[in-house]
């Protein structure tokens, strides 16, 4: 039987006995109904998987041992950053979770001249709080044991000239001069995919990221939606180069 498995940002050794965070004890004694004696496996994110039992479980809170501890191998070897032009609503949360379970080793949110979707302050706040929530709730389905990083969300003229000059910078393209079949191996630095909002890259943002060392890669011949474009293009490279 598959052992429930849930995050918690708290460090985990073999022998500690600790106080489960209140939401990640709700999940296990309300929702999933684990009692005093049964067994989960907790993870934080540090490329292990601990093993764990619950001594307590009450109204007072929610106890567990770490009894166990193993690293857990299924990180691709390949690099993959996606700049994703910020989409709405469901939308993000689906790339968000897709490219987590996909492999991604970071995701860069970018508002383009064309993004509908305009968060400041408080509200960016709540939002990349959610992304992080929704990426962590990827992990636990698929077993990875660290966490892609969420970096920053900025305007797209202040994240595409951050990436290393040696790393693969791709725009999708059914144009573009490259090709799958075609295209050499990433480096060290890997291999970064920048995909745009719903209403695609203006000419404005082609040119800014023209200018940070992005070209045009061919996928197929068809344009493809914000939500489908990315997860085609990580799979794909992750089958090539990544995951084989």
């Amino acid at each position: 039987m598959r052992l429930t498995r849930i995050f918690v940002d708290i460090p985990l050794q073999v022998g500690a006995r600790i106080a489960l965070p209140e939401a990640a004890a709700a999940h296990l004694v309300r929702v999933l109904r684990l009692r005093e004696g049964e067994s989960c496996v907790l993870f934080n994110g540090d490329g292990h998987d601990h093993d764990a039992r619950l001594l307590a479980a009450n109204k007072r809170g929610v106890e567990a041992e770490v009894t166990g501890t193993r690293a857990i191998g299924n990180e691709s070897p390949l690099r993959i950053v996606l700049l994703q032009g910020v989409a709405r609503g469901e939308k993000m949360d689906l790339i968000l979770q897709k490219a987590t379970e996909l492999g991604v080793t970071a995701i860069a949110p970018v508002f383009a001249e064309r993004t509908e979707v305009r968060l400041d302050g408080e509200r960016l706040g709540k939002r990349i709080a959610h992304w992080r929530s929704v990426m962590i709730s990827a992990c636990e389905q698929s077993g990875r044991a660290r966490i892609p990083e969420l970096l920053p969300a900025r305007d797209l003229s202040q994240t595409a000239p951050a990436f290393a000059a040696d790393a693969l910078k791709l725009i999708l393209d059914p144009a573009g001069e490259d090709r799958f079949d075609t295209l050499a191996a990433p480096g060290a630095e890997g291999v970064a995919i920048a995909i745009g909002p719903e209403g695609g890259w203006s000419e404005k943002d082609r040119a800014c990221l023209r200018e940070a060392g992005f070209t045009g890669l061919r996928l197929g011949p068809r344009v493809l939606r914000t939500e489908t474009a990315g997860l085609a293009a990580i799979a794909a490279m992750q089958a090539r180069f990544g995951d084989l």
